[in-house]
């Protein structure tokens, strides 16, 4: 019984060695693997040269907080602006005519400055052989308190219907 037992154990001992020797081909084998792994984390470029993927996801995280930060004080800016440009008198037009019939060249005008609301001025220059006459009208809601000549309503009207409105 004791050679067939000692023949065991030979056998055993063999399967052993045979999986000690698996066991660290493959502890190598994974060990060469991570220490790429690692290698290939540390290679990522970074503004300051390589950088590990934690410190590249800490960066672009830094960085998309700023960039939110930026955008929201850009659309603070924006709307700002859009306040500012809706009191700019930009509804312009100008009304060109003849006032006495006797004159030619259409030298007498009148001009409509206006902002987004209808306020704003008109402006009117009446044109003789011997002087000429400058008025200036307030307008509020696109009507003043002073009457207004037809050319007065035609530019003020121009103006509130002009491009873009």
């Amino acid at each position: 019984m004791l050679p067939l037992a000692k023949h065991t154990l030979d056998l055993l001992a063999l399967g052993a060695a045979g999986v000690a020797a698996l066991a660290l081909i493959l502890a190598v084998a994974a060990h060469a693997r991570v220490a790429r792994l690692r290698r290939g984390f540390r290679a990522l470029e970074g503004p300051q040269g390589p950088q590990s993927v934690l410190e590249a996801i800490t960066g672009t995280r830094r960085e998309t907080a700023e960039l939110r930060q930026a955008i929201q004080g850009a659309h603070a800016e924006l709307a700002q602006a859009r306040a500012d440009l809706a009191d700019a008198l930009r509804h312009v037009a100008v009304v060109r005519y003849d006032a006495f019939g006797d004159m030619g060249g259409r030298l007498s005008f009148t001009a409509a400055l206006l902002d987004d609301a209808g306020d704003g001025l008109v402006l009117t220059s009446i044109h003789g052989r011997s002087e000429a006459r400058t008025y200036a009208k307030g307008i509020k809601a696109g009507k003043s308190e002073q009457s207004l000549s037809p050319e007065e309503d035609q530019a003020i009207e121009l103006a509130l219907k002009g491009p873009g409105r």
